[in-house]
């Protein structure tokens, strides 16, 4: 197996980061698509615009140099930029958007992201870090839990599109 890297990305690897984001989300089965929901795949898209705030970081997993997976990380979930109470949670850090390129799946690049940005919040010093995840995410979903992350219905999002669960993981 190839050695995976991880790393914060580039600027010029925004564009590329958000079509795959695009393409990973929109294969999710159950998913709302598109046309159902076009600010949020816009926003994947851009990806890269959401580093315009002092807290959030986009970090890549690469494997023999080609992108193979990324998450944007958030310092401080005053910047979260979801809906719901998850903004207002002090001493925590978070992840959002975590995606793993169609290519480069079974390989265990969504588990280093998930151990990279949990050794950034134990760095940080943080309480707690959160994340969001819906029912077409069953993978990642079965992933958190066996990492140690424990649901937080206080964080749940209801979306008209789709319901949003919340979850922590404590240091």
């Amino acid at each position: 197996m190839n050695q995976i890297v991880i790393r914060e990305a580039y600027q010029s690897e925004y564009p590329q980061i958000g079509e795959m984001m695009v393409q990973v989300y929109s294969s999710l089965e159950g998913f709302p698509q598109q046309e159902e929901m076009p600010e949020y795949y816009e926003m994947l898209l851009n990806v890269g615009d959401l580093t315009e705030k002092e807290h959030v970081s986009i970090h890549v997993a690469l494997e023999d140099n080609q992108i193979a997976g990324a998450v944007v990380f958030i310092k401080e979930m005053s910047d979260y930029g979801s809906e719901g109470v998850a903004t207002a949670v002090l001493n925590a850090c978070g992840f959002r958007l975590l995606a793993v390129d169609h290519q480069h799946q079974g390989k265990g690049v969504g588990k280093k992201l998930v151990e990279y940005c949990l050794e950034k919040g134990r760095v940080l010093k943080r309480e707690r870090l959160i994340i969001h995840s819906t029912k077409p995410m069953k993978l990642a979903w079965s992933m958190y839990e066996k990492m140690g992350f424990v649901r937080n219905e206080e964080l749940d999002i209801n979306k008209e599109e789709i319901q949003v669960y919340g979850f922590n993981y404590y240091y």
